[in-house]
C-alpha cells in the first residue's frame, strides 16, 4: 500500500499532468524527497531547507500539518496527502 499525495494544478506540469501521484509512507519531509525524486524539481517548489515554505499548505486526511507535527508529521499506508498552495487576496 502506498500514499496518495494530491497535487495542484501549478506543479502538475512537473508530474507530467498528473492530479495524484504515489509514494511510500514516511513522514512529510520524506514524502516531500520521494517527490523530488520521481519529479525532480518539486520539492523546491514546496520546500526549503526542509522545511514546507510559508505560503504552501500541507494536510494529511484534510488536516493541516502545522497543527500537527508540521514537516515531521507521520504519514501511513492508505492516508492522503493534499498539497495547496495559498491563496493570496484583498480588496483594491
Amino acid at each position: 500500500m502506498s500514499v496518495k499525495v494530491r497535487i495542484p494544478t501549478p506543479l502538475q506540469r512537473i508530474t507530467g499532468g498528473k492530479e495524484e501521484v504515489s509514494t511510500e509512507a514516511g513522514k512529510v519531509v520524506d514524502i516531500v524527497q520521494d517527490l523530488e525524486r520521481q519529479f525532480p524539481g518539486i520539492a523546491e517548489r514546496i520546500s526549503e531547507g526542509g522545511k514546507i515554505r510559508r505560503f504552501v499548505n500541507v494536510y494529511v486526511n484534510e488536516e493541516d500539518i502545522r497543527f500537527l507535527q508540521a514537516e515531521n508529521t507521520l504519514v501511513k499506508d492508505g492516508d492522503e496527502v493534499s498539497i495547496v498552495p495559498a491563496i493570496a487576496g484583498g480588496r483594491q
